[in-house]
C-alpha cells in the first residue's frame, strides 16, 4: 500500500461519521517542530548512504530509513499480524510539568517526535506520526535493540545453547580468549558491568565512535578484533554500572557463535514471528555480516508496540511463553536498594536490569531507551505501554527528554488499572 493511500484512507476515516473522528485511529501530520530546519522542503532528507549524522535537516530521514544507509539483514514477519484493537475514543491525557499544565497535543507541538504511541493490552490509546512519517516506515531504535540482545540471550539460555549466564564469553566467542572481555562473564555484560574501560559520550571521538569505526571499515579488523581493542580492565565484573555498547556488542557475537544463527534469523524465529509483527524489521551489519548487538534494529511504531506488549505480559503472547518468563522478570525486576544496580542509586533516577533500564516507584516498570529520544515504557501491572520515536538534537541528556517522565506517570495514573 502506498504512503498516498495510506495517508487517504487515514484523511476519509477523518472525515467519516464523528464516531470515527473520535476513534483512536492513526494520525499523520505532515510538519512538525522547527519542520523547516529539519528539511520539510527537502523532503526530510537523508544522509549519504553509509554515513551516520547530526546535522538537524538529515535527522528525521536518519531515524526513519536508517535501514537505506547500512546493510541490513531482514527480520522476517509470520504469515499474518496480530490483531491490535482500537479505543473507541482517542486517548485524553492531562500532565503537569514544570509547573504548567500540558495534554498530548501540547507535548507534540512543541517535541520533534516522530511516533507517538500507546497502548493498554492489546487495545490502541493514541498513535500520531509527524513529519510525514507513517505507519510503514521504519524508526531506528538506537539502544532499545540492547534490551532485544538481552531478551534473545535468556530464550537461548532457556534452549541450552547458552549453558549459564556466568560463564565467561570466551565459552561461547572462543576468538575472544585470552583478552579481557573474553574472560567476564556474560551476567556482567548484562548488568553493563564489564569493568572494561570504555567512554560513550556520543561527542565522536569517543570509544563508542572508534568501536563503530573499527566494525564498519571495509578492511577492519572485524567483531572480534575490534572488541580486543579494548583491553584496560578498570574495574572486577560485576561491581560498577559502567554503560557501553561494548557489552552489548560481545552479547550479540556470544548470542550469533552460540545459537549458530544470525541474531535477525533468531529474532525472527523466536519473537518476531511468534508476536504476528505487521512488518519485517531490518537489523544493520557490521562489515563481517555479524548484527549490531547494540544498535540498529529499525521496525514499525506498532511493531515497537508489540514487543512492548510481549513484555508487559512478561514474555508470553496469546497463551504462548515466548520469552522465558522467569528471565523476564529477572532482567525487569529493580534489584535490593542497596544494590549499585537499584533505581536511585545507579543513577539519579534509573536502575539497570539485563540491559534494560529501571524506573523507581513502588510497582515495576521498565524502558528501553536510545539516543536521540528513543523509548518504551512499560507497566507490566496494567499493561501499559508507551512507544515514543524520535529525533532530538542532542543525542543525550536533552532537557526536553525529561517532559516523558510525567507525561509517563500521569498515563499510568490515569489509565493503569
Amino acid at each position: 500500500m502506498t504512503r498516498f493511500c495510506c495517508r487517504h484512507l487515514a484523511l476519509a476515516a477523518l472525515l467519516a461519521a464523528p464516531q470515527a473522528w473520535a476513534q483512536a485511529v492513526p494520525v499523520f501530520t505532515p510538519g512538525g517542530p522547527d519542520a523547516g530546519a529539519y528539511g520539510a522542503a527537502e523532503g526530510y532528507p537523508l544522509p549519504p548512504t553509509g554515513r551516520r549524522s547530526n546535522e538537524q535537516h538529515l535527522l528525521i530521514g536518519l531515524h526513519s530509513h536508517y535501514d537505506r544507509l547500512f546493510p541490513a539483514h531482514e527480520v522476517a514477519r509470520g504469515p499474518a499480524a496480530s490483531n491490535l484493537a482500537r479505543a473507541p475514543h482517542e486517548l485524553e491525557l492531562a500532565y503537569t510539568y514544570r509547573g504548567e499544565r500540558h495534554d498530548l497535543g501540547d507535548y507534540l507541538a512543541r517535541h520533534p517526535t516522530t511516533g507517538l504511541l500507546v497502548l493498554h493490552g492489546g487495545t490502541i490509546l493514541f498513535e500520531h506520526y509527524q513529519y510525514g512519517r507513517t505507519e510503514q516506515d521504519r524508526f531506528l531504535s538506537q539502544s532499545m535493540a540492547k534490551t532485544v540482545n538481552a531478551m534473545l540471550v535468556g530464550i537461548a539460555l532457556g534452549e541450552g545453547a547458552i549453558r549459564s549466564v556466568d560463564d565467561p564469553v570466551e565459552t561461547y566467542a572462543p576468538e575472544l580468549a585470552g583478552s579481557e572481555i573474553g574472560r567476564t562473564p556474560i551476567r556482567a555484560l548484562l548488568h553493563m558491568a564489564s569493568g572494561i574501560a570504555f567512554t560513550e559520550t556520543y561527542d565522536g571521538h569517543d570509544d563508542s565512535a572508534r568501536l563503530f569505526r573499527l566494525l564498519f571499515a571495509p578492511n577492519g579488523p572485524g567483531t572480534a578484533g575490534a572488541l580486543r581493542q579494548f583491553d584496560t580492565r578498570e574495574a572486577p565484573p560485576d561491581t560498577i554500572w559502567h554503560y557501553a555498547g561494548l557489552n552489548s556488542e560481545a552479547l550479540g557475537l556470544v548470542l550469533a557463535r552460540a545459537t549458530g544463527m544470525p541474531l535477525a534469523a533468531y529474532l525472527s524465529t523466536r519473537i518476531w514471528s511468534r508476536i504476528g509483527a505487521e512488518a519485517n524489521a531490518a537489523w544493520t551489519v557490521d562489515a563481517s555480516g555479524l548484527e549490531t548487538g547494540a544498535c540498529c534494529l529499525s521496525a514499525t511504531l506498532r511493531d515497537w508496540g508489540r514487543l512492548g506488549l510481549l513484555l508487559a505480559q512478561d514474555g508470553a503472547w496469546e497463551g504462548q511463553q515466548v520469552v522465558p518468563r522467569q528471565w523476564v522478570l529477572d532482567a525487569t525486576t529493580p534489584p535490593a536498594p542497596d544494590s549499585f544496580l537499584a533505581p536511585r542509586r545507579m543513577t539519579r533516577f534509573y536502575g539497570y536490569g539485563y540491559q534494560v533500564w529501571l524506573l523507581p516507584g513502588p510497582r515495576r516498570q521498565f524502558a528501553l531507551l536510545g539516543i536521540h529520544g528513543q523509548a518504551i515504557l512499560v507497566d507490566p501491572e496494567s499493561r501499559l505501554v508507551l512507544v515514543h520515536t524520535a529525533a532530538r538534537l542532542k543525542p543525550s541528556a536533552d532537557p526536553g527528554a525529561l517532559e516523558l517522565r510525567p507525561l509517563w506517570n500521569a498515563l499510568v495514573a490515569q489509565e493503569g488499572r
